[in-house]
C-alpha cells in the first residue's frame, strides 16, 4: 500500500493505479482543475503527502503545473509516452501495471537547500546535447525515461532537473547509458 494520495486525471487511471498498486487516488476532472479538487490535493498533502501520476501529455502536464504550484512539496511519478501507450491512446489508464510500479518506484520529490551543491546547470545540458543540438528533442527524450522525469523541452527539463533533485551522478550515468545506445 502507497501511504501517499496519487493525484490522477480521471476514474480510468483510478482503476488503472489500483489495479497495479495498493493506493488511494484524487481524480482531478482533466485539466481544468476546481478549487475544491486544489483544496483536496492540500489536504491529502498535509495529511499523507501527494504523488502526481498524470498522462505524458499537454494536459497531463498542465495539470501537473497547476498542482505544484498549489502544493510545492509534492512528488512526481512519470510514464513515458511508449509506456502509457496502446491501440487505444496514451494515458495512465493504457499503461501496464507494471509501468505503473515502475513509474511510482521512480518517484521524485522537491529540491532542498543540500541537493543545490550537486544541481544540474544550463551548461551541462549544452553539453550533454541536450539543448542547442539537431538531435536535442530526441535526446531530452531518451535522458527523459533514463532519469525517471518524462519528456519536456530545454527550459522545462532544466527545471525538472532542479525540481526532482537529479544529482551530476545521475546525469552522467543517464548520458553514458544514452551514448552507449548510439543516441
Amino acid at each position: 500500500m502507497i501511504h501517499e494520495m496519487i493525484v490522477v486525471e480521471g476514474k480510468d487511471d483510478t482503476t488503472a493505479v489500483r489495479r497495479a498498486v495498493g493506493a488511494d487516488t484524487i481524480e482531478t476532472g482533466g485539466s481544468a482543475i476546481g478549487e475544491d479538487v486544489l483544496r483536496r490535493i492540500e489536504l491529502a498533502y498535509e495529511r499523507r503527502g501527494v504523488i502526481v501520476l498524470t498522462d505524458p501529455d499537454a494536459p497531463g502536464e498542465r495539470i501537473r503545473k497547476i498542482v505544484s504550484e498549489r502544493v510545492p512539496g509534492c512528488k512526481h511519478a512519470f510514464l513515458t509516452k511508449d509506456e502509457a501507450r496502446s491501440s487505444k491512446g496514451i494515458g495512465v489508464e493504457h499503461a501496464s501495471d507494471e509501468a505503473i510500479r515502475r513509474a511510482l518506484e521512480r518517484v521524485r520529490g522537491p529540491e532542498t537547500n543540500e541537493d543545490r551543491a550537486s544541481e544540474i546547470e544550463w551548461s551541462d545540458l549544452l553539453q550533454a546535447g541536450l539543448i542547442v543540438h539537431q538531435a536535442s528533442a530526441r535526446r531530452r527524450e531518451r535522458m527523459g525515461e533514463l532519469l525517471g522525469i518524462g519528456y519536456a523541452n530545454g527550459k522545462q527539463f532544466h527545471k525538472r532537473c532542479l525540481m526532482f533533485r537529479i544529482t551530476k551522478a545521475e546525469f552522467a550515468a543517464a548520458l553514458e547509458q544514452m551514448e552507449q545506445e548510439g543516441r
